[in-house]
Formats: structure tokens, sequence, C-alpha cells
């Protein structure tokens, strides 16, 4: 079906047809490239990878190229209980997970809900690079250069109603390739996730579809993952399925496991500790075995951009 507007669109701001349906083209060639056996390898300096997303930008916000974690130790390293408590066994597990003809389902309190394709979705975005520090709240860290799109963009599309005040994401539920959805009952399947709006439309906040140039790896989030870089790395959401808009908080899956160990906002603070895991210091993953942990920094070192989201609030309480 066709919608006809009267509002007229400078001939400046129309894309070129021939622009569009190569930008088309690339999506359809990068989506697919993440389904090819062996299509997302090593990222070495003297190894090319058989699809790369074209030229990027990258953000502002970007930390120093020269910190990037190795993107083997990245790929190989993930939590992803769905598939194995080991955070190596995930990698190849998570192979299994079909990410073709992806559909993000939008729904509650917004004012164009439905089923979007990913691909179309992808078409709507300009892709940048955003160079972040990651934080487990393990108390490790990495350095990642993701490539994505603002959060806000895709909310902005949607026209989330007034009273919408939290955003909750849902992963895939799929036991069939996920094998721990079916035999561990530790966690509520699928996982879920949430942020307020005003968190969720931060420029800081993005979904990423690509890291390291490439496509996103199955074991890293593929075919879409929330990246929050001030908060710990359980609130950036992998597989993401559902994107819902709330009056009211959800209950998120960690909160709901150990309310007193995962807060809902998860901010990176190194004077509340974990009770497994003081967040005091953090081990630099790649790094040598002499090398000087990494003080932790409040809101991972974001506070600067974030800190004015939480001038009301008791850090300690809401942590």
């Amino acid at each position: 079906m066709i919608i006809k507007t009267n509002k007229a669109i400078p001939a400046s701001e129309i894309t070129d047809p021939l622009v569009f349906q190569q930008r088309r083209k690339i999506i359809k060639a990068l989506m697919a490239s993440a389904l090819l056996p062996g299509a997302i390898g090593s990222v070495s300096a003297n190894t090319a990878s058989p699809l790369r997303w074209p030229a990027l930008s990258r953000s502002k916000n970007s930390v120093d190229k020269a910190l990037i974690t190795d993107p083997e130790l990245v790929k190989n390293y993930t939590n992803y209980y769905e598939f194995s408590f080991n955070k190596e066994d995930s990698t190849e597990l998570a192979q299994k997970l079909p990410t073709d003809n992806w559909t993000v389902e939008i729904s509650g309190e917004v004012e164009k809900p439905g089923d979007y394709q990913l691909e179309d979705i992808l078409s709507w975005q300009s892709l940048q690079e955003y160079v972040y520090r990651f934080r487990c709240v393990e108390a490790w860290s990495m350095v990642i250069p993701w490539v994505g799109f603002p959060l806000a963009e895709l909310i902005k599309r949607v026209k989330p109603l007034s009273h919408a005040k939290f955003v909750k994401f849902t992963s895939i539920y799929d036991p069939d390739s996920m094998p721990k959805q079916r035999i561990n009952a530790m966690l509520d399947w699928p996982y879920v996730e949430a942020l307020r709006i005003d968190e969720a439309v931060h420029p800081l906040t993005i979904l990423a579809v690509g890291m390291y140039g490439d496509a996103l790896p199955k074991q890293n989030g593929a075919a879409l993952r929330l990246v929050v870089p001030w908060k710990y790395g359980f609130k950036s959401i992998k597989a993401i399925v559902k994107i819902e808009f709330l009056k009211r908080a959800p209950m998120t899956t960690w909160h709901e496991f150990a309310p007193s160990e995962y807060g809902f906002y998860a901010n990176v603070n190194p004077s509340v500790p974990h009770p497994r895991w003081s967040q005091f210091s953090e081990r630099q993953l790649g790094s040598g075995f002499f090398t000087p942990r990494r003080q932790t920094e409040l809101y991972n070192g974001y506070g600067e951009q974030v800190a004015s989201l939480y001038s009301d609030m008791d850090l300690r309480h809401f942590f």
C-alpha cells in the first residue's frame, strides 16, 4: 500500500535511486555473509574477510583505536548462557542459531507497532563505527569497535507515545539451537533487558549489527544486539527479536534472578562491589600477566556524557 503525503521533500534530500539500490545490495550481502561458514574468521592485519562493511565514519564518542582488544579474544570469550556457561564453547555452539530473515517485533506504547525486517531497519540507517569500552560485572574489560546505529533513530521512527517511560528488549527463544534454554532452569528464558527511555535515546546507546568491520558473529549477539557502554555487559542484550515500549519498568532476567547482585540500572560503579567481584579494578582482556589491573571508572569512563541522567539518584541504592 502506498501512503501519500502532502509534505514536500526538497529534491536535495532525496536519495539517488542507484545509491539506495546499492545500499540494499550491500546490506543483503553482509547479512548473508554471517551465515557462510568461515565468513567471519580472523580479522588480523594479514587476513582480509570475504565481505566487509563499506567505509564507515567513526562516532565522535569513540575511544582511542589503539586500545582495541584483539578480535580473536573478543570472539572467543563471551557470556552467552543460552549456549554454554563456558566462555569459549559458545563460539562453536552459537553457529547453530539461525540468523537469516531476522525480524524485530515493535510493540507496546508506540504509534507504529509491527514486525520489522532487519534489512529494512538497516536501510533507514547511517551506520557508523563506535569504539567503546566494554566492562563485565565479572571485573574484566575489552575495547570493541562496533558497527551500528543509534537506538534513538529507530525509536524516533516508530514514535513511542508520551507515556512510554521504559524500553524492554527480548532475545530470541529457540531451544532447538540454544540448548540451555531447554535444560537450564536457573534463568527464566528468553533473556530480557530494559532501559529507561532517556537512557535508550542517549547518543551513546546503539544497536550493533557488526564489529571489527564485519557482520556481527553469532556468539557476539547476531543478528542485532544492544550496546550500552556505561553499563555492565549483561545489559547489552544479544539477538534481539522484540522491542516493547512500556509505562512501567519491567522485570529483567538477571535482576529477577538475583536482585541484590544485579541491579536494574547496572551502571559501572567502582564503589559498589558485587558479592563475588570487587568492582574497584578490572582485568583488561589480552593484557600480559604482569600488566597492572585498570582502575575502574564511574560509568565506565563515560560520566561526562551520562552522569546527568542520574543526578537526582542515590547510585548505591539504584545500582
